[in-house]
């Protein structure tokens, strides 16, 4: 997505990245509103219900069989989030999981 005056799209938007040959279609649903805060010790993720339906689409594409690792969706402020949001990075992160320690 390109950036634009508007904080988040006004109607239905698609957008198309490929990552490693593979086709990645990311969906806003219409007046999809989605802030992003930063509060020192948490984030704050506050979004509409078509923003949340948004988001949870965003995860699925993400999720998806034959999505490789490292596969990722940034949102910005003026870029897919409201204006004033911190920058929030949606990744595929598989292998990851198994260089970390339980918590």
């Amino acid at each position: 997505m390109t950036s634009e005056s508007s904080s988040a799209p006004v109607e239905s938007t698609r957008v198309t990245a490929v990552t490693d040959g593979v086709a990645h279609v990311f969906t806003w649903e219409a007046d999809a509103r989605i802030e992003v805060r930063d509060l020192g010790g948490e984030v704050v993720i506050e979004a509409n219900a078509a923003g949340l339906r948004t988001l949870a689409g965003h995860r699925l594409v993400l999720a998806g069989d034959g999505v490789p690792e490292g596969s990722h969706l940034h949102l910005e402020d003026g870029n897919g989030l409201e204006g004033g949001s911190v920058g929030l990075v949606l990744e595929r992160g598989d292998d990851e999981w198994e260089r970390r320690p339980p918590s």
